[in-house]
């Protein structure tokens, strides 16, 4: 399983530790992910996704997981999130406009 979120992307970054004599080594800074169930309201489903805390509380900003899905740009998503959007999209055009 790939430390990379399912939503936003983010995944491992490169960077430096260092030392009190500034000397420095390698290391790896690994995204906050948390396993969430997200409610999308269009599908009337859940999903069980791993997604950083900066992406959960996003998705509270913008009013729930449709929302955040119809915003988001294809080459951030990973794939099932892309299937959860085209389903979205297809079930909010499907729908008459009140």
């Amino acid at each position: 399983m790939s430390r990379r979120c399912d939503l936003t992307g983010i995944g491992p970054m490169v960077g430096h530790n260092v030392s009190h004599s500034n000397i420095k080594t390698k290391r790896r800074f690994l995204p906050a992910l948390s396993p969430a169930t997200l409610m999308s309201e269009s599908l009337g489903q859940s999903y069980r996704l791993r997604i950083t805390n900066a992406a959960l509380r996003t998705i509270d900003f913008r009013g729930g997981l449709d929302a955040f899905l119809l915003k988001a740009s294809d080459d951030q998503l990973s794939l099932r999130a892309r299937k959860i959007k085209r389903q979205v999209k297809a079930r909010l055009a499907a729908q008459p406009a009140a």
